[in-house]
């Protein structure tokens, strides 16, 4: 109805919307259920796809001790350990030795490890339908990998540095073999050793097996460091405990015979490098004295000729007591400065001599030379004879005495290097146990479920942050100031008859008399038949006085939200009350109402404001009567009492031009003459212009919600667009309320009273 302002009444709002109303959002969840399992499966599905991707992978473990010290020299005696002298290691220390190029190149070397190959021709369906794929295997007699077509092997394969991680691509031919980096193609044959002249160097390959014929295999040399460092990534080496000198190396990867493998010839690289370092000190003695006892003895031998000649010569000579003395002292003296040269020799082969320990035995063989020369002097003054004697005799004793000392401890460090082990013992060696560690695929599965799951409930969230759906009828009574009169529930019953396409509409009265649904269209019409204005008498019509028929316009913000499905039942529950009701469609456009009554849509009203001026007289007080006869054949009975219908007739061009036009004044006039109730489909107000056209000829208006469809700020904005037209919507009716669990304000309709069946 028209107004002179735009209706600003506002209601008080009752509940803090910052407030986080849990309730309301497990019911938002649990209204968007299907989309939460429907992410959900979705995640599954991908879960168990990647689990089917992805390679198993295998891992292989080991144990290696690391003691303290080693027993091998100390067990023989303090004076050999001295000599050869002792070294600790540490656990944490020998954990980042494992991991250093000088224990992995061999094994890379040994294993041919930095030989990649690959099969191009696997793709990601491939890996999801085989659950698994080959990978290559490295052994000391070179590098195979199994595919479809047959086994790739080759035993050896080197590039320059240029063609390190380039990718060559093997192909079996007639004659042997193809090998080609996409410019460049060599041929050899197969099991034979052949070096190609590249564009960058020289390229070696041994081929010894290839797939059958155009079945192309990828093959490339990858740098030390590259693999070095894909081995560090896939090994770990961490002590087991704290201080507790127990090593625990463990490798990961996608075939158990190459971790195990390559594993195993780590922990045999590591403690050959350590066995080598435990013995060096005594290899390194040991070479040392090969050269020392042979000059040794050959001074040994001059020296006793000399003394033996000179005794013949001369015969014994008794020596006094002053003499031997001194010769005891001297030789004593001469046999302390060779263990001290013996000494300084050795650690000069380790240390330089502005060293602590060497500057030391210098000092040493200082004080012991001035010793000497002191009783050389002495000595001197003895009869030429005797001094002679004692010459002869000191220098045997004392070679004697060294080569003997030397070739004591030549043969103890034999026996120490025979029995001499490193510091580091293997406790176990890897073995294969074929289990898998991962992908785990029911926790994959399982976590995947979970996050698609959180996906969905996120969209849910989102979905229903953004798009703020009607579903409080106090909610939108404060948004937009209008009233809410009637709340209708969904008809469970029409609900699964409308599922059928080929089952025409039904009004409730025939199909679900008893439903909630029903009430609550008779609560509408008592709440509009107490708000509608006075019957008021209109100028007589043959002869006749004519009441002033009250109009009901429904329309809504946008399609799809149930005007049809009010505005047949509300005319039905009007005609129960024996009152005219006329039911006219005035969406000229998509008006679907002549389905309700089982119509069809011709005749209507475009047909009457397109062509009637044809064939309806000129309304005024002479030809009343040639009016109505033009009327009734545009208006059609619909089967039941005191319902008529005025479908909207073939589509126009112009509908809003014909709603303004002179016609439909003339249209609406007669018909309010002749009518108790007329009650009008319009169109969307947020789609067409007709419903503010038409508001102006009605008593009241009304605005249709769908529940948890309708926008709130749609629903606010057509209300807003109709108030600045003058138009009051004197009513708002939230349709298709559903009733449960999940939707929270179904306590609206909790109780149906009417008739049940016994």
């Amino acid at each position: 109805m028209t107004t002179d302002s735009p209706n600003t009444s506002k209601t008080t709002i009752e509940k803090d919307d910052d407030e986080i109303d849990l309730m309301a959002l497990l019911f938002v969840l649990l209204r968007g259920w299907k989309i939460v399992l429907f992410f959900a499966l979705l995640g599954l599905a991908i879960g168990v796809l990647y689990s089917r991707y992805v390679n198993p992978t295998f891992k292989s473990d080991a144990l290696i001790q690391i003691e303290d010290n080693a027993s091998g020299i100390s067990a023989l005696g303090t004076d050999i350990s001295e000599l050869v002298g002792s070294e600790a290691s540490k656990a944490q220390t020998e954990s980042k030795l494992i991991r250093s190029r000088m224990i992995l190149e061999p094994v890379v070397t040994l294993l041919n490890l930095r030989i990649k190959l690959t099969d191009p021709n696997i793709g990601a369906i491939d890996r999801i339908k085989n659950n698994r794929i080959d990978t290559q295997m490295n052994t000391p007699e070179g590098v195979y990998l199994d595919s479809e077509k047959g086994r790739v092997q080759v035993s050896q394969f080197e590039v320059p540095r240029a063609y390190f991680n380039r990718a060559f691509t093997l192909t079996q031919s007639e004659t042997g073999f193809v090998l080609t980096d996409g410019f460049d193609d060599f041929e050899g044959q197969l099991g034979k050793v052949h070096r190609f002249s590249g564009s960058e160097g020289q390229i070696t390959i041994t081929v010894n097996e290839l797939p059958d014929e155009s079945y192309p295999i990828t093959i490339s040399q990858q740098s030390l460091k590259a693999t070095t460092d894909k081995i560090n990534s896939a090994l770990s080496v961490v002590e087991q405990g704290d201080k507790t000198g127990i090593i625990e190396l463990s490798m990961t990867g996608e075939n158990q015979q190459q971790v195990t493998r390559v594993l195993n010839e780590i922990v045999l690289s590591y403690t050959g490098q350590n066995q080598s370092r435990g013995t060096e000190e005594t290899t390194k003695t040991l070479a040392f004295m090969d050269t020392q006892i042979p000059l040794l003895r050959e001074k040994l031998e001059a020296s006793e000729a000399s003394f033996n000649e000179f005794r013949q010569e001369n015969g014994t000579i008794d020596v006094g007591q002053e003499a031997q003395l001194l010769l005891t002292e001297n030789s004593q003296i001469d046999a302390q400065l060779n263990e001290l040269n013996l000494k300084k020799a050795d650690l000069t082969t380790y240390y330089t001599d502005e060293h602590p320990l060497v500057v030391q035995i210098d000092e040493q063989l200082q004080v012991l030379d001035n010793r000497k020369q002191e009783i050389d002097a002495t000595i001197a003054e003895l009869p030429e004879i005797q001094r002679e004697f004692l010459k002869l005799s000191q220098d045997t004793e004392i070679n004697r005495e060294i080569y003997l000392t030397l070739l004591k401890n030549y043969e103890q460090l034999k026996i120490v290097k025979a029995g001499q082990i490193g510091f580091a013992r293997i406790i176990d060696l890897p073995i294969s146990t074929y289990n898998a560690i991962a992908p785990k695929k029911l926790q994959i599965m399982v976590l995947a479920l979970l996050l698609g799951a959180m996906l969905g409930t996120m969209l849910v969230l989102i979905k229903s942050l953004l798009r703020n759906v009607v579903k409080d009828p106090e909610r939108l009574e404060t948004k937009t100031g209008v009233p809410v009169i009637a709340t209708i529930p969904r008809s469970p019953l029409l609900s699964r008859i409308g599922k059928n396409k080929q089952a025409s509409t039904r009004l409730l009265a025939h199909v679900d008399h008893n439903s909630l649904s029903y009430e609550a269209i008779k609560s509408l019409r008592t709440s509009l038949m107490f708000s509608l204005p006075k019957t008021v008498a209109t100028a007589p019509i043959d002869g006749q006085v004519s009441q002033h028929g009250k109009v009901i316009l429904v329309t809504g913000e946008s399609p799809g939200v149930g005007k049809s499905f009010i505005s047949a039942n509300l005319a039905e529950v009007f005609s129960q009350l024996n009152k005219k009701v006329l039911v006219l469609d005035a969406d000229m456009r998509l008006g679907e109402l002549h389905k309700m009554f089982n119509l069809t849509q011709d005749n209507g009203l475009a047909d009457y404001l397109n062509e009637g001026s044809s064939r309806l007289a000129k309304l005024d007080s002479t030809a009343p009567t040639t009016n109505y006869l033009a009327i009734d054949s545009f208006i059609h009975q619909t089967g039941m009492d005191d319902i008529d219908f005025m479908p909207r007739g073939r589509h126009p061009h112009n509908p809003a031009s014909l709603l303004m036009s002179e016609r439909f004044v003339l249209l609406m006039t007669a018909l309010k003459a002749q009518y108790d109730y007329i009650i009008i489909d319009t169109p969307p107000v947020l789609a067409a212009s007709d419903a503010i056209i038409l508001s102006q000829y009605a008593d009241k208006v009304l605005m249709v919600a769908r529940y948890d469809k309708s926008i709130e700020g749609q629903v606010y904005y057509a209300i807003k667009q109709m108030n600045k037209a003058n138009i009051q919507v004197d009513g708002l009716i939230l349709n298709d309320v559903q009733q449960g669990l999940m939707s929270k304000y179904s306590y609206h309709y909790s109780y149906a009273y009417g008739n049940t069946k016994d």
